[in-house]
C-alpha cells in the first residue's frame, strides 16, 4: 500500500465575494507612475474633451494629455509653489495661484500670462474661475477671500470673517452669486455676492481641507477636515446630516463622479476611498505608496489620477470589456517564444479518439518528517517540524495529532533533555491559548507534565518555560471567567429589559439578584 502523507488541516476562510462596483473600479489598471519635482498640491481636470488635466506641483502647473498621460504644456511663470491650478470652463485659460499671494492666469495654448491679481499678502491655495467665465474666486492663508474681475484685474468682493487660513472655496455652479469657503478656523461659511457677507456658518469641528457642492443643483455640501467628512443641509439653515469617518489621518481631498452618486476621498492614510452618496458606505478603496495629496476622477470617468506628498502622480485608465478581449486576443495569437506561455501552449487541447495516453506513475516526493514517518522515526519526524525553518502552527498540530492516533505519543515525547524539549515547550506557550488548537495541546501538555513531572527542578531551563506555561494557562482561565460573568451579567439585563413592567415582588428579586453578583451589580452602577 502506498504511503499516505501526513494530511495537515486547513481552518476554513471565509470566502470573498467580489461586488459589482469593485470590479467596476478594478478596471482603472496599469497605473502610471509619474515623478513630479515636489508635493503634487491640486488636479484639476479640463470640462472638455479630451479631458486633459492641470497638475500643480513644486514652481509649475504641467498639462499632461489624457491619451498618451505625457505633460505637453509646462506652465512654469510662478516665483514660489504653485497651488490650484484650474481650468475655465471652456478648457483654454488656467489660473492659479503661488506661494507669494499673486494669482495668474494663463493662456493654455502659449502659456502666456494674460492676467496677475495682486492684493493677497500669503499663500494662495484656491484659484477657480466663475461660472460666468468672467470673475476668478481666491483664497489666501491672509484669511480673505476675494472674488475679482478679470477684465479690469480689480477685486469686486472681499470677505474678511475667517480667522485663519482659507484653504479650500468654491462658487456655486448653479448660482454664481454663492461662495461656499472652508478654513482652519474649523467652520464652512457660505457668501452671498450680493449681501458681500456670510449667510450661512457651519462648524466642521477640525481644520478644513477641502469642500465640495453636489452637482446638479442640490442643496448638500460636503467638508472634509481631519479624519471625517460631514454633508450639510443648506436649505435646513446648514444642518449636519451626514458624518462619516472611514479613513486613520486627515482626509486632503475630496472629488465627485460624473453622475454624482460616487464620493471619492484622499487620505494621509495612503487610501483613496470611494463612498455611495446614498448611505456614504466605503464601496471600494484603493492604496497608494504614499499620503495622498490631492485626487481627480476625468468628467467622462476615464481617468483616475491621485498626487502624493513625495512628488508621485499615479494615472489610472478604466479599461473596458471590449479592451480586456482585445488585450486577451492578442496575448493568444502573439506568444513571445521561451515564456512560460510558450511552454504551457496546447493544455486545453482535447486528443483524437484514436489517441492513446500513456500511463506513467510518478513517484511521490515526500517531506523530510513524512520519510521519518514512514520509517516509523517518530522522535526523529517532531524533531523536524520542530525545526525553526518548518515550525507552523498547523504543521506541528498536525504532527502531534498523527502521534496520538499512532498511540506514540508518550514514547516520541519520553528520553528527551531539555535541549530537545525546548522548541516543544515553546511552541505550547505560544499557540495554547489559540481556540483552533487548545483541545489538542492541553493534551500534549498532560502528558508532557506526567512524564517529566517526578525530575523538575534539574533544568532551570524547562522550569522557566513551564512557568511561562502555567502563567499563560492561568491567565485564559482568569479571562475565560471574566467573560462567563460578563456574559451572564449581560444574559440578565438583556433578560430584565424585555419584560414588561415587573411587580414590586420581582423588582426585590432582582436587587437580591444584584447584591449577590458582583459583575451585575457593577454594569448596574455604570448604567445608572
Amino acid at each position: 500500500m502506498e504511503y499516505q502523507k501526513l494530511v495537515i488541516k486547513k481552518n476554513p476562510r471565509v470566502l470573498y465575494k467580489e461586488t459589482p462596483e469593485a470590479k467596476y473600479w478594478k478596471r482603472f489598471k496599469s497605473p502610471i507612475l509619474i515623478k513630479e519635482y515636489g508635493s503634487v498640491t491640486s488636479i484639476n481636470f479640463s470640462p472638455v474633451s479630451p479631458h486633459d488635466f492641470a497638475v500643480s506641483s513644486s514652481a509649475r502647473v504641467q498639462i499632461y494629455s489624457s491619451k498618451t498621460h505625457q505633460a505637453k504644456k509646462t506652465i512654469s511663470r510662478f516665483k514660489d509653489i504653485a497651488y490650484s491650478g484650474s481650468f475655465r470652463q471652456d478648457g483654454k485659460l488656467v489660473v492659479a495661484g503661488d506661494g507669494t499671494g499673486l494669482v495668474q492666469m494663463f493662456d493654455v495654448n502659449s502659456r502666456a500670462i494674460l492676467r496677475t491679481f495682486r492684493a493677497h499678502t500669503m499663500p494662495v491655495h484656491v484659484a477657480r474661475f466663475s461660472i460666468d467665465k468672467t470673475h476668478v474666486l481666491s483664497a489666501s492663508d491672509d484669511q480673505t477671500v476675494r472674488l475679482w474681475d478679470i477684465p479690469s484685474e480689480s477685486s469686486v468682493h472681499i470677505f474678511e470673517e475667517h480667522e485663519d487660513y482659507v484653504r479650500a472655496g468654491v462658487v456655486s455652479d448653479d448660482n454664481p452669486n454663492l461662495i461656499l469657503t472652508g478654513s482652519y478656523d474649523q467652520t464652512v461659511k457660505l457668501f452671498d455676492t450680493r449681501t458681500n457677507s456670510s449667510v450661512m456658518t457651519m462648524q466642521h469641528g477640525a481644520p478644513v481641507e477641502s469642500i465640495l457642492m453636489y452637482p446638479g443643483g442640490g442643496s448638500a455640501v460636503v467638508s472634509a477636515g481631519g479624519p471625517t467628512i460631514k454633508v450639510w443641509d443648506l436649505l435646513a439653515g446648514g444642518r449636519c446630516i451626514h458624518a462619516i469617518s472611514n479613513h486613520q489621518k486627515t482626509i486632503t481631498s475630496l472629488a465627485f463622479n460624473s453622475s454624482g452618486s460616487r464620493l471619492l476621498t484622499g487620505s494621509l492614510d495612503h487610501h483613496v476611498k470611494i463612498h455611495n452618496v446614498q448611505d456614504y458606505k466605503v464601496v471600494h478603496s484603493i492604496k497608494y505608496p504614499a499620503p495622498v495629496m490631492s485626487v481627480a476622477l476625468s468628467p467622462d470617468d476615464s481617468h483616475l489620477v491621485a498626487g502624493m506628498a513625495n512628488g508621485l502622480l499615479s494615472v489610472r485608465q478604466r479599461q473596458y470589456k471590449s479592451d480586456e478581449k482585445a488585450t486577451q486576443k492578442k496575448d493568444r495569437d502573439y506568444i513571445r517564444s521561451g515564456t512560460y506561455q510558450y511552454f504551457m501552449r496546447g493544455q486545453s487541447s482535447m486528443a483524437d479518439a484514436a489517441d492513446f495516453t500513456v500511463e506513467r506513475r510518478r513517484r511521490a516526493k515526500l517531506s523530510k518528517y513524512d520519510k521519518f514517518l514512514k520509517q516509523h522515526e517518530y522522535h526523529n519526524a517532531l524533531d523536524a517540524v520542530l525545526e525553526p525553518t518548518q515550525r507552523q502552527a498547523g504543521l506541528v498540530t498536525a504532527m502531534l495529532q498523527e502521534l496520538m492516533h499512532r498511540q506514540v505519543l508518550e514514547s516520541t515525547l519520553s528520553g528527551r533533555d531539555d535541549v530537545s524539549l525546548e522548541p516543544l515547550v515553546t511552541f505550547l506557550i505560544r499557540h495554547i491559548n489559540t481556540p483552533s488548537y487548545t483541545n489538542l495541546l492541553v493534551d500534549v501538555s498532560e502528558v508532557l507534565l506526567d512524564i517529566y513531572g517526578p525530575v523538575l527542578g534539574q533544568s532551570p531551563l524547562i522550569d522557566d518555560l513551564l512557568r511561562k506555561l502555567s502563567r499563560k494557562v492561568n491567565g485564559e482561565i482568569d479571562l475565560q471567567k471574566d467573560l462567563i460573568q460578563a456574559m451572564a451579567a449581560l444574559d440578565m439585563l438583556f433578560a430584565k429589559s424585555t419584560t414588561s413592567s415587573s411587580s414590586s415582588s420581582s423588582s426585590t428579586a432582582a436587587m437580591t439578584t444584584s447584591s449577590t453578583n458582583p459583575a451585575l451589580s457593577t454594569i448596574e452602577k455604570v448604567k445608572a
